[in-house]
């Protein structure tokens, strides 16, 4: 099974269960159509980090209060911010499945997250090449929502990237992306190369998450 195929898994809450055959077949079915209608765009733009405190820290004209996000970008003087999209076209699949065929919109949900992973990683590591090139390193992205990295900070990262004009990244008032296939986040840049700095499933305190990487 492929990285996407488990983390596909993963997102349909199987943990460590195995699957059966049908929804490993319909996992498959996804990413080929994802595949196809994808429109994968993403931005990114880099600013200044000033570190306040401990758990405070001013990244461009954003300022958060967070201990969590404080630690990972420990000695970064720099910081990226990173959006990404799969495109309206995902959504309106979705919709799609939710009223003609419940069981295919529940696996394709899960596999559109782990279609979004993918790229995020594959983007990520052309950026962490580059910068590397320059004598940076790059420390692993973190997204609102993480630790207590509030997800109220989506607003802000979404105006500092000029996301909506450039690649059509929204939000609604109740801090709900559009395409919901998004992500934001933050990737610090040191001059030293640090290799205990966790993300995602790694950092986050939620233990009893039905979702949680293994």
């Amino acid at each position: 099974m492929d990285t996407r195929t488990k983390e596909a898994v993963r997102y349909l809450g199987y943990g460590r269960h195995a699957i059966d055959e049908r929804t490993f077949m319909l996992i498959q079915e996804s990413f080929q159509e994802l595949e196809k209608i994808a429109d994968v765009k993403s931005i990114y733009r880099i600013f200044e980090i000033s570190h306040l405190n401990a758990n405070e820290l001013k990244l461009g004209k954003m300022t958060v209060k967070s201990s969590s996000l404080c630690k990972n970008l420990k000695g970064c003087d720099l910081a990226i911010l990173f959006g990404v999209t799969l495109g309206a076209e995902i959504d309106r699949r979705m919709r799609k499945y939710e009223i003609t065929d419940i069981p295919k919109a529940v696996v394709f949900q899960a596999s559109a997250a782990a279609f979004l992973e993918e790229h995020c990683d594959e983007i990520e590591e052309k950026m962490k090449n580059e910068f590397h090139q320059l004598g940076q390193y790059l420390r692993p992205r973190f997204s609102p929502g993480y630790g207590d990295f509030s997800i109220l900070h989506q607003k802000e990262i979404l105006e500092m990237l000029d996301a909506p004009k450039r690649i059509g990244l929204t939000m609604t008032d109740s801090f709900m992306m559009i395409p919901t296939k998004s992500v934001t986040a933050v990737i610090g840049v040191s001059k030293t190369n640090e290799n205990c700095h966790k993300k995602g499933c790694e950092i986050c305190s939620k233990t009893d998450c039905l979702y949680r990487r293994s």
